[in-house]
Formats: C-alpha cells, sequence, structure tokens
C-alpha cells in the first residue's frame, strides 16, 4: 500500500499510568490532497482474553470487577468480564494461562486462538488476541480473585452459557471482549447434552 502518512510529529501528554501521546501529521485523502490533522492516542500495550467453557456442563467462566472508566460514563462501574490483562512482554499464550489461573483459579491445559482484534482504534493502540479454552472441575487451584497488590478484587462467577448469553441481551454484560466470546463459543462449541440430576 502506498505511503498516505508522513511527517509524523509527536508530543508526550502523560506517562503516569501508561503513556498517553498527541499526534500530528499528513494524511493524504482520497483525492490526491494532503490534510494535517491532530489526534490522541493512548498506548498501554497489548493484551489477551480467554473464555473458560465446559461442555458438559454446558457453562461458562466469568468474573466480575470494579472499572472505574465505566463507572465514571453512568454504569455501576462492576463489569461481568472473560478473564483478560496485558501482556506485559510475555506471548499472548503464556500471558493468558497464567491471567486465567489468576483471576479465576482455574489452570487451564489447552488454549485456542480464535483471533485478533482492536478495541477501540479511534484512541487506544491496544489489540486484544481472543482465546478460549475448555476447563474442567478438577482444573480450579485456587479461589482466584486477582492480585491484590494490583488493586484487583475479582469475583469468579461460573454460569450456564444461556445465563451469559441472556445477560448479553437485557444489559447485564456489556464487556465488548466478553460479547464476542460468549457469541463465538455460542456460534462455534459444540456442546454435551447436560448431565442428569
Amino acid at each position: 500500500m502506498q505511503q498516505k502518512i508522513r511527517n509524523i510529529r509527536e508530543q508526550l501528554l502523560s506517562d503516569n499510568w501508561y503513556t498517553l501521546k498527541k499526534y500530528t501529521f499528513e494524511l493524504q485523502r482520497r483525492d490526491g490532497s494532503w490534510q494535517e490533522q491532530q489526534r490522541e492516542a493512548y498506548d498501554r500495550g497489548n493484551g489477551a482474553v480467554v473464555l473458560l467453557y465446559n461442555r458438559q456442563k454446558r457453562s461458562v467462566v466469568l468474573t466480575r470487577q470494579f472499572r472505574l472508566p465505566v463507572f465514571i460514563n453512568g454504569h455501576h462501574g462492576f463489569l461481568i468480564e472473560a478473564a483478560a490483562g496485558l501482556l506485559d512482554n510475555a506471548s499472548p499464550e503464556t500471558r493468558i494461562v497464567a491471567e486465567a489461573e489468576e483471576e479465576t483459579g482455574y489452570r487451564v491445559q489447552h488454549i485456542e486462538k480464535v483471533m485478533e482484534a482492536f478495541m477501540s482504534p479511534g484512541s487506544v493502540t491496544e489489540k486484544l488476541y481472543f482465546f478460549i479454552a475448555e476447563y474442567a472441575d478438577d482444573d480450579r487451584q485456587s479461589k482466584g480473585g486477582g492480585l491484590a497488590d494490583e488493586g484487583e478484587d475479582i469475583e469468579v462467577l461460573e454460569w450456564p452459557l444461556t445465563q451469559a448469553l441472556s445477560a448479553i441481551r437485557s444489559g447485564e454484560i456489556m464487556d465488548a471482549k466478553t460479547i464476542m466470546l460468549l457469541q463465538y463459543v455460542a456460534m462455534n462449541v459444540h456442546f454435551e447434552e447436560p448431565i442428569p440430576c
């Protein structure tokens, strides 16, 4: 593809938590003219997310934790999500196995990568690596809950897949990455019939 961006200049606005920079650049428009533009971009690194599912129980493992930006935007702040975290210089596969155990207490052995996606490309540089992993009750190694020294206080939820899908429709689940993985699992994973009680 022909180079359509030139004269990129950057200005650091914040380096407190991650980095926020202001970029000035010229973008070549479709008519061939060049237009100067300015944008801010937040760089927090790339991340990974995994949805744990159990075929036999027809269930998924989710988490609930407080998210300040969501609270600021008028929500109560406690989002239901699939386990996720930043890569922190590890491979997506290595990081998500560790993150799943930290957050949910489940040590998964086999993960399957299903996609990569930019979640908020207008302002955030982060690319997410999406995984699914089958779990069994025996895979639970701890209560999970995240790392207290990182400010995490995570509630672990094991829900029937049907409940999770209904929670999307009702607005109880509003996290985009979680919605994407729940819909992927619903469409692509063959679940066994429930065990008779």
